[in-house]
Parts: C-alpha cells; sequence; structure tokens
C-alpha cells in the first residue's frame, strides 16, 4: 500500500482435531481471500495445521508426517501468492518436539519461529509434549526438503515492514519476545495463539495485546484458535484482534462458527514517528542490540492502490464512545487544575477575562466558576467585562451577559467603540477602511483594558484563545493571542465546542444550559467587521479560513505524526467522504500550511497554559520552530496533490 500503510489479517479457520488435511483446505481458503483483499501478512493460529488441542497425539509420528505433508502442500499454494503466511505447526528437532510458525511465501519457507514459553499450569500440559526454545541449541532445522536456520529472534523485512513472531503464551511473559523483537527493530508482531476461555478472561487478553503493542509503539496481530478444537474441558471462542500502538483496530466476532478473516491497515509511518519522537524506546534499545537475531528478507512486492480498511476519525481530537464523560471530565480538571494553581501562587483576588458570548471565552468563564468553587471562593471574584464594539450583535452581547449572570460573576460592561474612534482618529485612518488595523485595533484596545483591569482589581488576565487559533495565526499579536494565563492554550477548537457542550448537559441548570447551546449554535466569528443591515454577524471566521474541523484534523496529523501533506491529504478524503470534495480540502490545507508557518513567531512567545491532551503548541512543550522557517517544501507538495 501506499502512504506507510500495510494491510494485515488475523484468520481464524474451522478446526478438525488431528485431521490435518481438512485444516489444510480451510488455511487455504483464507489464503485465497487474504490475497484477493491485498493482504500482505497474514497470521493463523498456534497449530493450526494439526489443532491445538491434539494432546497425546503429538507424540504420533502418523500426524507430525501429517503436518509437513501439509506444509509442502501449503508451500505449493503459495507459489503464486504474494502474500505472507505465517501458520503453526509441530517440529520435531534434536530429540525433541517444538511448536513452531513456519512464515511462507511464494513456494519457500522464509522461516521457522519456537515458542519460548509453554504453560505448564492450570489446564495446561504443553510441556508434555513440546520442549522449549529456550531450551535447545540454535542451529537449523531440515523441513519440507530446505535447510533452514532456527533461531529464538527473527525479523522479516516485507516491502512495507519488519515483522516478528511470537506464539500464544509468550505475550503472557513478564518480558515477553515481542519486546526484544521490537527493539531490534520489528515493526509489527504476529502472535499464533490458541487461549481458551473462562468469564472475564477476553477482557484481560485485550487489555494485554493492547498495551503491548502500546509499550512496543508496534502493531500487533492477535490470531487465536476458534471453532473446532476439542471442548473435552475448555472452550476456544476465536479471538483475534488488531492493535496498532494501544488502539484496537479491528476484532473478530467471538463464538462464530463460520471461519473469519480480520483484516486492517497498520500505519507503520506513524509508528516510526513515534518511536522517534520517544527517545527512550531508543535508550532500551541499546539493551539489546547485541542479541543473536536471524535477518529474512521476503520477497519484494510493487506497491498497490488498495482500499483503506480502517476508520480515519475525522474528529481525532474529541474523545469518543464510553469514555466520553470520562475523558472530558480530565480535561475540563486539566484546566481547573492548572488555574487553580496559579491563582494560589499569584495570590490573585480575582481573574479577569473578556466575555464576547462566543464559544473560546465561554469555555474560559467555566473553568473559572468551577476553579473558585473548588477553591472555596466567591464567584464574585471572577471578573467577566463584555466590551461591545463596531461588529458585536445582539445576540452575542445578550449571550455573554446572561451568562454572567446566571454564574453569579461580577460583570463589567466598557464600550470599545469611543476609544477606537479616537485612536483611529490619532493615526489618521479611515474608519470606513475595515482592514486589518480597523480589527487588529479593536482586540488590542480590548486586550488593554484587561489588563488594566486585571491590575486594577489585583489580579490576572485569563486568557481564552484555543489551540486552532493558535495553529492558524488566527489572533492579534499582543492582542487576543496576550494573557497572563491561558486555560484553553491546548483545546482545539473542535473540543473547545464539545467541552462546552458537555458542560451544558452535566452540570448546568436549565437556562445556563439554553444559554450555553445557542452558544454553541453561534457562527465563529471576532465580530470586528459591523453586522448586517439585520443585526446578523457578517464576519464569519470559517468562511474566511476554512472549516476548523479541517483544520483541526490537518493539525493533529501534522503536530502528532509529523506526516507529509500528501498523506495527511489521502486520510482526509477518507475522513470526510461525503462532507467535503478533494477540491475543498486540498484548498485549506493548502491554506493550513501558509498559516502554520507564517504564523510562528506568535506561538514563540505564548503566555503559559495547561496541556490537556497529546498536542500543545507551546514554545516550552511539544513544538519548537522557527519563526522564519520557509514552508516552500510544503506548499510545493500541496500544490501537487491529484484531485481526480
Amino acid at each position: 500500500m501506499q502512504h506507510g500503510f500495510i494491510k494485515v489479517a488475523a484468520a481464524i479457520p474451522n478446526v478438525r482435531v488431528a485431521d490435518c488435511a481438512f485444516n489444510t483446505e480451510q488455511i487455504k481458503s483464507l489464503l485465497m481471500q487474504a490475497e484477493q483483499n491485498g493482504v500482505e501478512v497474514v497470521c493463523f493460529p498456534e497449530l493450526s495445521i494439526t489443532g491445538y488441542t491434539c494432546q497425546d497425539l503429538f507424540h504420533s509420528q502418523q500426524l507430525l508426517d501429517d503436518a509437513e505433508i501439509s506444509l509442502i502442500s501449503l508451500m505449493d499454494f503459495t507459489r503464486n501468492y504474494d502474500v505472507v503466511a505465517i501458520v503453526g505447526l509441530p517440529l520435531p528437532y534434536c530429540g525433541s518436539l517444538l511448536n513452531c510458525a513456519a512464515i511462507l511465501q511464494r513456494g519457500k519457507i522464509l522461516g521457522i519461529v519456537p515458542k519460548t514459553y509453554l504453560p505448564n499450569y492450570n489446564e495446561f500440559y504443553e510441556q508434555r509434549w513440546f520442549t522449549s526454545a529456550a531450551d535447545i541449541p540454535e542451529g537449523s532445522i531440515w523441513c519440507c526438503g530446505q535447510q533452514i536456520p532456527l533461531v529464538r529472534h527473527s525479523l522479516f523485512h516485507t516491502t512495507s515492514c519488519t515483522f516478528g513472531v511470537e506464539l500464544c503464551e509468550d505475550v503472557w511473559a513478564p518480558v515477553p519476545p515481542s519486546t526484544q523483537l521490537t527493539m531490534l527493530g520489528a515493526d509489527i508482531i504476529f502472535n499464533l495463539s490458541a487461549s481458551n476461555d473462562y468469564i472475564g478472561k477476553y477482557a484481560y487478553l485485550r487489555q494485554l495485546v493492547s498495551q503491548q503493542s502500546a509499550r512496543c509503539i508496534c502493531g500487533y496481530v492477535y490470531a487465536g484458535a476458534g471453532f473446532g478444537e476439542s471442548t473435552q474441558d475448555v472452550v476456544f471462542s476465536g479471538k483475534a484482534m488488531i492493535c496498532e500502538n494501544g488502539t484496537l483496530l479491528a476484532e473478530a466476532v467471538r463464538h462464530e462458527y463460520t471461519p473469519q478473516l480480520v483484516i486492517s491497515d497498520i500505519d507503520v509511518q506513524r509508528l516510526h514517528t513515534d518511536r522517534r519522537t520517544n527517545t527512550t524506546f531508543a535508550h532500551c534499545a541499546r539493551e539489546v542490540k547485541e542479541m543473536n537475531c536471524r535477518r529474512v528478507e521476503c520477497e519484494r512486492l510493487m506497491q498497490k492502490e488498495l482500499p483503506l480498511n480502517r476508520m480515519v476519525d475525522p474528529h481525532p481530537f474529541v474523545p469518543k464512545g464510553r469514555t466520553l464523560d470520562e475523558r472530558c471530565q480530565e480535561i475540563f480538571d486539566i484546566q481547573v487544575e492548572g488555574l487553580a494553581k496559579r491563582i494560589v501562587h499569584t495570590h490573585a483576588e480575582t481573574v479577569t477575562l473578556g466575555i464576547s458570548g462566543g464559544l473560546d471565552s465561554t469555555l474560559a468563564l467555566l473553568v473559572c466558576e468551577r476553579t473558585f468553587r473548588k477553591l472555596g471562593r466567591d464567584m464574585r471574584g471572577i471578573v467577566g467585562i463584555t466590551m461591545p464594539g463596531f461588529g458585536t450583535t445582539d445576540r452575542t452581547y445578550t449571550n455573554a451577559v446572561e451568562l454572567m449572570k446566571n454564574l453569579g460573576i461580577t460583570i463589567r460592561e466598557i464600550d470599545i467603540q469611543e476609544a477606537c474612534t479616537v485612536h483611529f482618529r490619532d493615526l489618521g485612518h479611515d474608519m470606513n477602511v475595515h482592514d486589518v488595523t480597523y480589527e487588529n485595533g479593536q482586540a488590542r484596545e480590548r486586550t488593554q483594558i484587561l489588563m488594566d483591569a486585571a491590575n486594577q482589581m489585583n489580579g490576572f488576565v485569563v486568557g481564552t484563545g484555543d489551540l486552532s487559533e493558535l495553529a492558524l495565526g488566527w489572533a492579534t499579536y499582543n492582542g487576543d493571542h496576550m494573557s497572563m494565563y491561558g486555560v484553553n492554550v491546548s483545546v482545539p477548537k473542535t473540543l473547545v465546542r464539545h467541552l462546552v457542550s458537555w458542560v451544558a448537559h452535566n452540570y448546568a441548570d436549565e437556562n445556563t444550559r439554553t444559554i450555553l447551546l445557542d452558544i454553541i449554535d453561534t457562527p465563529i466569528s471576532p465580530e470586528l467587521i459591523p453586522a448586517d443591515e439585520d443585526g446578523h454577524i457578517t464576519q464569519k471566521t470559517e468562511d474566511l479560513v476554512g472549516p476548523y474541523e479541517l483544520h483541526d484534523f490537518f493539525l493533529y496529523y501534522t503536530l502528532r505524526w509529523g506526516f507529509r501533506p500528501e498523506k495527511i491529504f489521502y486520510l482526509a478524503q477518507q475522513a470526510f467522504k461525503g462532507a467535503y470534495s478533494s477540491e475543498v480540502i486540498k484548498k485549506w490545507l493548502t491554506t493550513f500550511f501558509r498559516r502554520f508557518f507564517a504564523q510562528q513567531f506568535k506561538r514563540s512567545c505564548l503566555p503559559d497554559g495547561p496541556k490537556v491532551g497529546s498536542c500543545s503548541l507551546s514554545p516550552r512543550g511539544d513544538w519548537r520552530m522557527p519563526s522564519d522557517a520557509s514552508s516552500a517544501s510544503w506548499l510545493r507538495s500541496c500544490e501537487s496533490l491529484s484531485i481526480e
């Protein structure tokens, strides 16, 4: 695939215990499906050729011979296939029996990986039949007419990634083989498993696999035995999952009686970015660099244009699913604690902020209100100043005043029109020319009022600007760009909207909720240009700089993952299919990079504020960039994007 993705699969065939011929046909059928779907590597369950539950039949030469014949048959079957297949079988070696994974491609065995940790507790008796890879001399094994090196740690290099293999219990060990394999360079781990079921085990296993993928910053493909294994004492439900750095991308339906092929795309480029960023990963890798490791080159393949088998979230900053309330609460608590510490440290008697009736100032006010409650302070110590200007509409003004009344804070109203008129006259600026001087003059007048009012009342100014505005530079330098503590500084616009909605539905009384919901529905605007003759907002931010949901998407993949414009464009096409055309996405992506580079000087002198998520533009935190860096290469990439 392109853009750093690799299509992988976990396969769950039906099984007949000790019937290698039947099992082989089941494997072939799923292999064919994998090839047709453009899968590059597919993993089957542990001992998938024989079945996991053969017990003492593993001592039977008949079964061992059947298993090798089946492996030969699979080798021949793959001769004209590109897909790399990982299957499980028992193999005799030096007077012992090994529980192995065989890696096949185009009629060849690329490698054999024996299982290291053999469970021998509760319902497991693997040491009765098998020997651990740790207890055998490393050498070579003669199998299916090939002499194959037998090394515990093997890495396989494909066109798209480097992968390693471990088997079932290996991942349950305190130090799994996958830990060493990823330190040696594996991007993805494939696990052939046969873990049985009991109450609560699957939830634990999902957590285990997800956490191992996160700890190792890798992709993890887990394929577990399913229907057809013996149910004499235990049941195998067919567990399969694909994880990427702690995120579950896809999983099988458990207790299905028909074969399943779970397919997803792992973003190897994304993993590489995270590893480069996380310097601890490189430090740990030093510990295993001398370990004996066999490296195998798979056959290199031409890149293919394939559909993406994973969901691309159009709103990556917004919490999802069952954890929604919990995540919103955590974000809000971080904002509140940051502000509380600043109030206590400075011995401030008040906090001052401008209330416009817009989203950002509303969230900042809600944070202030919650902070004062937690500190046990009088709400009147929050000073909200509404500063009507030339573009202020009745809707935003009314919402601002009513919200402050409902919260019981101190309200001050200071009209800026007269002061700005005098200022423009002194400058010799024509009031009818609504240019950047006209707009920024109002923004700086408001900031001057806030700063001086904070001094007057022994307090400090709480900033209201958000992460999205900082990314685009949609703030007046030394105007709304400046404050004494910015509670929204790492909260993107899409999340601001969501947090205000969350507070409205979880904490607000009915009257306050009504106001908050109307604020959410109000068009985003700095209101620096006069309203139309009907009193409606004429200056809509998203008409000028583009939809914030697009810009937040671009920001996330630029800041968090460092992706090229081409890949961000590709992902945006997937995420916003049906919502925005390719032409529109290209237009605003170009705008994003042009503004992102040009406006760095505003971020280089950013006031203090708390980091709440994985992305921040603070020059003391996540983002350090020269204010005069060239955007030429990024803009050329945007220009070359195809919209066909």
